[in-house]
């Protein structure tokens, strides 16, 4: 390493231009802490050792310097008067270790390694931390309908400021995708983005999680421990699932939203934290406050600005970008201009309700791939609960399906042969049948014929498979 070293003892310099070198490093030796100022402000150093008690500049002083031209330098101090007073001033100062005279070299090789081995693990890190990024890339939003654009002009404008924001929307949407394009676009960017789900934590670790513990404060706590906020100081914190929070630690997390303070598990001292908070929720968090499981004023908190992701039943145009991206993501390799489903799918994918979202979607596209040899794919693909849109057993007219299945309805033809009142929904049920018979089961053409839109279409029979289930049909 490149080490600055400086002692107004004239004995400890030599000693140390000559050690110094022997064990491996470069070493600069300065008589006084002006001359390591001074020697500061051109050569950048990995490790400075510095004499507390010196006339005139002290080791503090340049300590300070340190933090203000190299804040990645650390710092160790010697000192052949000891005091707690002097050492509660290093650690204040944020020094690497604090060394008393007469000192051996043995020991001051010991911290030296310790420096060197800190200092490689960080490099590590940042290279590890570098390859992730690059890895991941810039978070995008995939689609092109209106209500993704209206998130995505959200997203632009929150993430300029500080503020609080609340994600809503139902489970796999991509909330944690949102929490992250707030993080990438914000002035926190280059700080962590650390995601918990609170629903995910046994309640009697959550506030331990969060807000970190001293050692010996329960049983188990056999270290000290920083928690999520401590971890996400300078960054974001992303609190996913926010309703499944125990309300016995609402106060706490409001407190610390509020003041920026926390305190961790069995600990008097405050630490202060400069966290971005970014909550999401499921649930209707209104409900739950007039129900008194979610403190009012904790949801005015943490909802200062709200984003609501609407759900893939309601952005059906962007199924074909999604399926390509899926696709592409789990066969990098796929060429850009080659088709990756076909229309049949697409057609059956436009029929679902689609109740997990995008996280559904994904899964459907990794099950069809697996099956699949050679692109595009196609409906045998796909999960049987896909590819088969089956009609309840009472219909009787054959009518092929998209799964291979037929279904007719007798109960309609059964109330005109017998002068039975038909109902309404009946005939429209009829009408359908019908023009699904007239056109081989081909829903594509029969919606055009009704004058209906497909995602139309799909419902009414979906909602018939429903209807004949409930009547145990």
């Amino acid at each position: 390493m490149r080490i600055l070293f400086a002692d107004d003892e004239a004995s400890i310099q030599e000693l140390m231009r000559i050690e110094l070198p022997r064990l491996g490093h470069e070493a600069t030796v300065c008589p006084d802490g002006r001359t390591a100022i001074a020697a500061l402000d051109r050569t950048a150093y990995d490790c400075v050792v510095v004499d507390l008690d010196m006339p005139g500049v002290g080791g503090l002083d340049v300590i300070a310097r340190v933090r203000e031209v190299s804040p990645d330098t650390e710092a160790v101090i010697i000192t052949g008067k000891s005091s707690l007073e002097s050492a509660v001033a290093a650690v204040r100062s944020g020094v690497f270790d604090y060394l008393t005279k007469p000192c051996k070299l043995v020991e001051i090789q010991a911290v030296l390694e310790r420096v060197r081995k800190k200092r490689e693990l960080t490099a590590r890190l940042r290279a590890l931390e570098g390859r992730v990024r690059r890895a991941e890339g810039t978070t995008h939003l995939i689609g092109a309908s209106n209500g993704l654009e209206r998130v995505r002009k959200l997203i632009a404008r929150v993430a300029r400021s500080d503020s609080s924001v609340l994600v809503r929307g139902e489970t796999g949407t991509g909330k944690e995708l949102v929490a992250r394009a707030i993080h990438e676009g914000s002035s926190r960017a280059a700080g962590p983005l650390v995601a918990v789900n609170c629903g995910a934590l046994p309640e009697h670790l959550v506030e331990s999680e969060l807000f970190g513990h001293r050692k010996g404060a329960f049983t188990g706590a056999d270290e000290h421990r920083a928690g999520l906020f401590e971890v996400a100081d300078g960054g974001t914190l992303f609190l996913d699932e926010i309703g499944e929070l125990p309300r016995s630690l609402q106060s706490r997390l409001l407190r610390a939203l509020e003041s920026g303070e926390i305190r961790r598990v069995g600990d008097n001292h405050p630490i202060t934290v400069d966290v971005r908070v970014v909550c999401a929720t499921h649930r209707a968090l209104e409900e739950m406050v007039a129900a008194g499981t979610f403190r009012e004023d904790l949801l005015f908190r943490i909802n200062t600005f709200e984003i609501a992701i609407p759900p893939l039943r309601e952005r059906l145009e962007d199924l074909p970008v999604l399926v390509r991206h899926f696709v592409r993501t789990q066969r990098p390799q796929t060429p850009a201009e080659l088709a990756v489903v076909d229309a049949e799918v697409l057609e059956v994918l436009a029929g679902h309700r689609w109740p997990g979202n995008i996280r559904e979607l994904a899964n459907v596209v990794e099950h069809a791939l697996v099956l699949c040899d050679d692109l595009p794919l196609s409906v045998e693909h796909l999960p049987a609960r896909l590819g088969a849109l089956s009609a309840p057993s009472y219909v009787t007219g054959a009518i092929t399906g998209i799964g291979g299945q037929s279904f007719t309805h007798s109960a309609v033809l059964e109330s005109a042969a017998s002068d039975k009142p038909i109902s309404l929904r009946d005939l429209e049920m009829q009408a359908i049948l019908a023009a699904l018979n007239r056109h081989q089961g081909n829903k594509a053409r029969t919606a055009d014929e009704l004058g209906i839109s497909l995602k139309t279409l799909y419902n009414k029979l979906h909602h018939l498979t429903g209807s004949s289930l409930d009547r145990g049909a």
